[in-house]
């Protein structure tokens, strides 16, 4: 299966590339015509991404974002969209269940932070041009322009699992388990 975040931003660094070898050769400045057209396209996204999503999954969308999601109650689907995010999920307050949920991120900046019960199995993806991982307070590991993968022992035998794909630039995520 190919990492589709990895594709996404390989296709954007693609694209400003030849945007801007063509605005050289051509003498154009393509900042006076891609900028005004971003911000329609920001825009629109913003209307309609809510309608995108599948029943049953909640989708926010910030420019600049704080969240945490510390329950109580059950752990819902949830998709979130931001340049620059600073995200919590504590696990161990919430109801996990049967079955696995699936959280996704986008983001260009992101520092996530998750909390997770030893009984529930914890996946996570991501695709970032820098991604730092650090698992229980250890030693941070870095990976650059490759895609990152971690999975709790036993993911696949929970009966509780939470799988997180994550899609940024550069990305932070901190896991500890309890």
């Amino acid at each position: 299966m190919r990492n589709q975040g990895m594709v996404l931003i390989a296709v954007a660094v693609i694209l400003v590339g030849i945007l801007l070898l063509v605005g050289n050769l051509f003498n154009v400045n393509v900042w006076a015509v891609c900028f005004p057209l971003g911000l329609i396209l920001l825009g629109l996204f913003v209307i309609f991404r809510p309608r995108m999503v599948g029943p049953g999954v909640e989708s926010h969308t910030m420019l600049f974002g704080d969240f945490n999601r510390v329950g109580p109650g059950e752990l819902p689907a949830e998709e979130f969209w931001g340049f620059i995010v600073d995200g919590t999920y504590d696990l161990t307050k919430y109801d996990i269940p049967p079955g696995e949920t699936i959280i996704r991120g986008f983001s260009f900046i992101s520092d996530i932070e998750i909390f997770a019960p030893a009984d529930v199995g914890v996946s996570i993806t991501g695709a970032s041009f820098v991604t730092e991982f650090k698992l229980d307070g250890g030693e941070e590991e870095t990976y650059f322009l490759s895609p990152f993968h971690w999975k709790s022992d036993g993911y696949k035998m929970a009966e509780r699992q939470v799988r997180f794909e994550l899609t940024q630039f550069i990305g932070d995520i901190k896991l500890r388990r309890f």
